[in-house]
């Protein structure tokens, strides 16, 4: 099967499209996970939204209807753990990221087991994106990209310096939520594709590697984006073409992308010897 026959079966192309506006969401907001520390929310939000799926299906009804509501409520309570200190944010994601995938476990014992819908969104799987996933992902994109456009200036502030933002009369409580809420969303519609494992390297990898490649917070949002889209095109072709999960094929493409980068700044970077 050739590279371009395999886009005559219109759920490649759906994968493609998802895949693609996961990226680029993921992306731009891992930018301001990373540079907060709160890059592993990602990680916390694919187990709630693992679990809110399992019960979903074991209980007939739609998962995405669930599991959206149910992670951004998640996004919200991890948020305010942290910023009320009555809990660390790595403890409090460590918490409900173990209840929420035994929730899910358990769901799955009691209904069919773990059945090939539950491993889909353990693993991923693009045999199942339907065309509300399409929609919710290509919506989602545009509303990422809007925010940073637009409000580039804000985000800069409120990811390097919170005091000063609210100082200023940055509505940082406001632009938090909102970066949550859109966090939550990429994580639900991700986790079909990449698979719950895996969602969160999509948001970690590639900001990580723009930044060692510019040191402009715009330069880092744009090359992020990038990254993120260039390494799941490989992956995403590899995967077809040898017949492995995509999500995993897209993870070491990126994971190789970064390993070539470091030796590359390590080789670029100026030896400097004591007198």
């Amino acid at each position: 099967m050739s590279w371009l026959s395999i886009f005559s079966y219109a759920f490649i192309r759906r994968a493609l499209i998802v895949g693609l506006c996961t990226s680029l969401s993921s992306s731009l907001l891992g930018v301001t996970l990373v540079l907060k520390r709160y890059s592993m929310i990602g990680d916390g939000l694919s187990h709630v939204a693992f679990g809110a799926l399992a019960v979903s299906l074991a209980l007939g009804w739609s998962p995405l209807t669930v599991s959206l509501p149910v992670v951004v409520i998640a996004a919200f309570v991890l948020l305010r753990f942290t910023y009320s200190g009555s809990m660390a944010g790595d403890t409090s994601i460590a918490m409900i990221s173990g209840v929420s995938l035994a929730i899910g476990v358990v769901a799955s014992g009691l209904s069919k087991g773990m059945n090939s819908d539950v491993s889909g969104y353990m693993f991923g799987s693009i045999l199942a994106l339907t065309p509300a996933y399409v929609a919710v992902g290509i919506l989602l994109s545009i509303a990422v990209v809007l925010t940073f456009v637009l409000g580039q200036g804000r985000i800069f502030s409120l990811t390097f310096d919170e005091s000063f933002s609210k100082a200023t009369g940055v509505p940082v409580d406001g632009f938090t939520l909102i970066l949550a809420g859109l966090t939550a969303l990429n994580v639900v519609i991700g986790i079909r594709i990449m698979g719950a494992l895996l969602i969160s390297s999509l948001i970690v990898f590639p900001p990580v590697i723009a930044m060692r490649w510019s040191k402009s917070f715009k330069g880092v949002v744009i090359l992020s984006g990038i990254i993120s889209m260039v390494g799941f095109v490989i992956g995403f072709w590899l995967s077809n073409i040898y017949s492995i999960a995509t999500g995993a094929s897209v993870v070491l493409i990126l994971a190789l992308i970064y390993i070539i980068t470091i030796l590359v700044s390590s080789w670029r970077k100026p030896i400097t010897r004591r007198p």
